[in-house]
């Protein structure tokens, strides 16, 4: 079982970049996949990006593709979400969480396990 916690969110302007971090603590925490999923106001939770344990495979949702990229720094057991060219439809809560799939394909909700907290990410003049 692994403990999530994210840091990095914010209020960004249009156009903007952040960068989210996702800090694992617990059993091997090099040996899971992680991914990052959101939720909008009003909306469903959607899968974003994963990243597999080696880190070789990853996946993103069309609505990210191009515009964010996911990595994972296994000396400090995090996993990194750099977002660029931010949206006002970015607007949502963000969270982490172990892909129990492994990051075999992109990321649905259901392959979700262990989740961080979430933070907050708006985006706006």
């Amino acid at each position: 079982q692994l403990q999530l916690v994210e840091s990095g969110g914010g209020l960004v302007q249009p156009g903007g970049s952040l960068r989210l971090s996702c800090a694992a603590t617990g059993s091997n925490p090099d040996t899971y996949a992680i991914g990052w999923f959101r939720q909008a106001p009003g909306k469903e939770r959607e899968g974003i990006s994963c990243i597999s344990s080696s880190g070789g495979r990853v996946y993103y949702s069309d609505s990210v593709k191009g515009r964010f990229t996911i990595s994972r720094d296994k000396s400090k057991n995090t996993v990194y979400l750099q977002m660029n060219s931010l949206k006002p439809e970015d607007t949502a809560v963000y969270t982490c969480a172990t892909d129990l799939s492994g990051c075999l394909s992109r990321p649905s909700m259901g392959d979700f396990g262990s989740w961080g907290q979430g933070i907050q990410v708006t985006v706006s003049s």
